[in-house]
Formats: structure tokens, C-alpha cells, sequence
């Protein structure tokens, strides 16, 4: 069994009547050829650094690079510990809190998952730990809606690219984002075509989104625009769920997203040459750091 697009893998996932989630597992058993506890023990290992790092991030400030950021989510969490009880349990808050920790650690070199990249690492967990902790989910389930986001980019990662330096931030956080709508759709209850609908909305809307880190470090603005994305997914997921419909094709989407990278000037394709990285402010912070 195998599948190279949305498409094929939405329709075994629908032919066995089971979820992405189940079929990736599958597919990624036969071809390590070991046993599926063994790709759930290693999935589960993942989920465990991601967790980790979302608490690391939450309680210290992070010394980075170029000392750009460090303490975003710091100041979240203090400033949602005296908000309304409505403000603290809105899964929103929860989710750029999370998101916002997580790429604040990777900015420090502390330890992530790169899923789909390093600099797009807070928005898959960001989504999937706050429903689950939104819903008192188990592990488990959590490392189900893992695997179905990382069949979805398995698929582009074929067809595309994951590459900032090769397809702007589309190709990270926009592929981020996508990736933990899917996940978020199938958490919730959704069918594989609702997560596939779901990938496809959040993907197209972040298309031609340009990569242009500040001192070509991946702070500024790279955490904060893992906060964002996060919130996209959830938004694309829930939409998916009230049985709205992508009118491209997720595959379809995903073509657009390597024309578009293929279109794009290499300014704007990590190489600190274009976009907020040539902004006065930006510059005058690549003098002093060096």
C-alpha cells in the first residue's frame, strides 16, 4: 500500500473506512518493515519533545542568537494568568501561547521536532496539544492526529518542497499550518476528506508568503508568524467541519505553491535580501549584531 498525493490517500483512508491517520501508520510499518507499535513508540517519543518544549517555553525566557526574542511566550502566559476566566480557556490563547514557546526554543537551539521545519516547529504542536488538552485527550489520540499531519506532508515534501530557501515561508509555515489543520480536523471528529478540505483551505491562503528572516536568524519573523499560522489551522479546520469545501484541490493547491516558489525572486527565499529583512529597523539590527 502506498499513496504520492491527497487524493489517493483520502481514498484509502475512505475505502478501508478508517481514518489518514490509520493508513499512514500502515504505510509507514511496511516500509520500515517493523512492527506498527514500534512507528507509535517513535511518534509517541515526538509528541514527548514536543511537550517539553512547549513547557520550556512558557516558563523561561530563551536566550537566542540575536536576542530578537525570547520571552513572547513568557509574556502571554503572565499577561493570560490575569485575564478573564473566558480569555484563559479560549483555545486561541492557548494555541499562540504554545505555538509561541515552542518557536522561541528552537530559536534558542533547544530541542524540537522539525515538522514540517525547524522554523515552522510551534504550529503542528501548538494545535494538536491545545485540543488535546482543550478536550482531555489522551496520548494516544495525540499521536494519531501526529501521524495524520505527517502523512499530509510526506505528500509535499513528493510533490513540493518544505524549503523556505526554495519556496518562501509558503513552504514552511504555510505547509505548518495546513499539516495541523488536517490534524486538528480529524481530532475533532472529521472525516479524511473534512482534513483534506481542511489542508487545502489553510495551504491556499498562505500562499506567496515570502521568507525573509532579520540578520537571517530564524527570530524575527519567524516565531511570531508560528503563532499566527497555528491560529489558521484551527480556523481552517473548523471551517471544514461545518462541511465548508476547498473549491481547489488540496493536490492542486499544492502545485500552486511550487509554481508560485518557482516564480518567486530569490530575495525572498531566506536570504535575508528582501522583505522585513531589508526594513531600516532590520538592517540597523544586522550592524550591531555584527
Amino acid at each position: 500500500m502506498e499513496y504520492a498525493t491527497i487524493k489517493e490517500l483520502v481514498s484509502l483512508a475512505a475505502a478501508a473506512e478508517t481514518s489518514i491517520w490509520k493508513i499512514v501508520l500502515q504505510v509507514e510499518a511496511e516500509e520500515e518493515e517493523v512492527a506498527e507499535s514500534e512507528v507509535r513508540k517513535s511518534m509517541l517519543a515526538n509528541l514527548n519533545v514536543m511537550k517539553e518544549a512547549v513547557d520550556y517555553g512558557r516558563q523561561n525566557n530563551i536566550q537566542t542568537g540575536g536576542g530578537l526574542v525570547g520571552d513572547e511566550a513568557l509574556k502571554l502566559e503572565k499577561y493570560l494568568t490575569t485575564a478573564s476566566k473566558s480569555e484563559q480557556n479560549n483555545i486561541y490563547n492557548k494555541m499562540i501561547t504554545y505555538a509561541l514557546a515552542t518557536a522561541e526554543v528552537n530559536a534558542g537551539m533547544g530541542k524540537i521536532v522539525a515538522g514540517p521545519t525547524a522554523g515552522a516547529s510551534g504550529i503542528v504542536p501548538a494545535v494538536v496539544l491545545s485540543i488535546g488538552e482543550y478536550n482531555n485527550l489522551s496520548d494516544q489520540k495525540l499521536v494519531e492526529a501526529l501521524f495524520t499531519a505527517a502523512g499530509l506532508g510526506y505528500v509535499v515534501s513528493r510533490k513540493a518542497t518544505l524549503a523556505g530557501a526554495a519556496g518562501g515561508c509558503q513552504a514552511e509555515c504555510g505547509v505548518g499550518a495546513a499539516m495541523a489543520a488536517g490534524a486538528a480536523v480529524e481530532l475533532r471528529g472529521g472525516t479524511p476528506q473534512m482534513a483534506a478540505d481542511a489542508f487545502a483551505m489553510a495551504l491556499k491562503n498562505l500562499l506567496g508568503l515570502v521568507c525573509d528572516p532579520v540578520a537571517g536568524l530564524v527570530e524575527v519573523p519567524c516565531v511570531k508568524r508560528n503563532a499566527f499560522a497555528a491560529a489558521h489551522a484551527y480556523t481552517a479546520s473548523t471551517m471544514a467541519l461545518a462541511g465548508i469545501e476547498s473549491v481547489i484541490p488540496a493536490d492542486e493547491v499544492i502545485m500552486a505553491l511550487t509554481e508560485i516558489g518557482d516564480q518567486m525572486s530569490t530575495c525572498l527565499k531566506e536570504t535575508s535580501r528582501g522583505g522585513l529583512a531589508i526594513t531600516p529597523t532590520a538592517l540597523k539590527i544586522k550592524e550591531d549584531l555584527q
